[in-house]
């Protein structure tokens, strides 16, 4: 095969075969609802103000992002223009849209052109600020089944097949022995062949790599990352919570409610799927109707609010993000 042809190939599997994945679990999750139905509900029983109001807190979350990625880059020695932090986080998920998981790559490389950052230590600062939020993410699941015990117990009761699975691969002895065999070869090959040319530059790459992850500890305020942290999780938790006003089957659902179907859909999104096409508007149908929402409902609040929030919210942004850096650096 060409080479060219081959690796427009290999770019084509990466980007369609997530979607097309996404798109099945769509599917599957919508496929056998009576559309007709979830139009009546999109017609008549949506309060879209309430779903407008979302909206900023979404925007909100996503330029205090960009604020907290900056104190990550401080202490690596550089000073970046605060837009095109913001600008560049916000065509992360413009990117992410199109190529999944390709928005953070893009997103060092745009810092790297326009504030001559060297790009394995913008990747190390954003592979900080992604670490970060996993973290987050792990302590607001653990908070919301400690305090939800029966519901998940019910949950996974109806849905053996996604407690399995993240059993499995918890408990899996080769998952984890592979990992640490590939750790050990690694290790093994920089120590006999440190020297050698190739090995040599990508050791340099990982220890660049390495000292963007580690500015974290040398920043001089870590409290005020840590509010920033605060204030993005909490930002999109009211993103997602606020539109349960929108529906008059979710509009009495307390808060405890808004933070469950929170950590399921933010445990969805970590699909590297366009968006999280699919796996959200599985896990938050699912939690819905667990809840005791119909199908045809829940399926109408999952289209409704990916649609408007992930699809064209997100994606206006994003595209704004990506126009707005050449704009705003055109003299440089």
């Amino acid at each position: 095969m060409d080479k060219n042809l081959k690796q427009h190939f290999i770019k084509f599997i990466k980007t369609f075969l997530p979607l097309l994945f996404g798109l099945l679990v769509l599917w599957l999750t919508i496929g056998k609802l009576d559309f007709e139905q979830v139009g009546e509900v999109l017609k008549n029983d949506v309060n879209y103000w309430f779903i407008a109001l979302s909206l900023p807190f979404g925007l909100f979350a996503n330029i205090i992002r960009g604020y907290r990625w900056e104190l990550l880059i401080r202490p690596l020695g550089y000073k970046p223009r605060k837009s095109n932090i913001i600008y560049s986080v916000l065509g992360t998920y413009g990117v992410n849209l199109a190529f999944p998981r390709l928005g953070e790559i893009w997103r060092c490389t745009m810092i790297t052109r326009y504030e001559n950052i060297p790009f394995t230590k913008a990747l190390g600062t954003m592979l900080t600020d992604r670490i970060s939020d996993s973290v987050t993410v792990a302590l607001i699941t653990v908070a919301a089944f400690a305090m939800n015990v029966p519901f998940f117990r019910s949950f996974f009761e109806k849905y053996p097949e996604i407690y399995s699975g993240i059993l499995n691969i918890i408990t899996y002895p080769w998952f984890w022995a592979a990992i640490s065999g590939t750790f050990i070869l690694i290790w093994q090959i920089f120590e006999k062949f440190g020297e050698v040319g190739i090995i040599k530059k990508i050791k340099q790459l990982l220890l660049n790599i390495k000292d963007g992850i580690f500015t974290i500890g040398k920043m001089e305020n870590k409290w005020l990352f840590i509010f920033y942290t605060f204030l993005i999780w909490f930002g999109y938790f009211l993103y997602f919570y606020i539109c349960f006003f929108a529906f008059p089957f979710t509009k009495d659902f307390g808060w405890n409610y808004g933070l469950i179907g929170f950590v399921m859909g933010s445990i969805a999104m970590g699909v590297p799927v366009q968006g999280g096409i699919g796996p959200w508007h599985f896990m938050i149908g699912a939690t819905l109707m667990a809840f005791g929402v119909s199908a045809v409902n829940a399926g109408a609040f999952a289209l409704c609010v990916h649609t408007i929030q992930a699809i064209l919210w997100t994606g206006l942004f994003g595209i704004f993000g990506v126009l707005a850096l050449p704009i705003a650096n055109r003299k440089s």
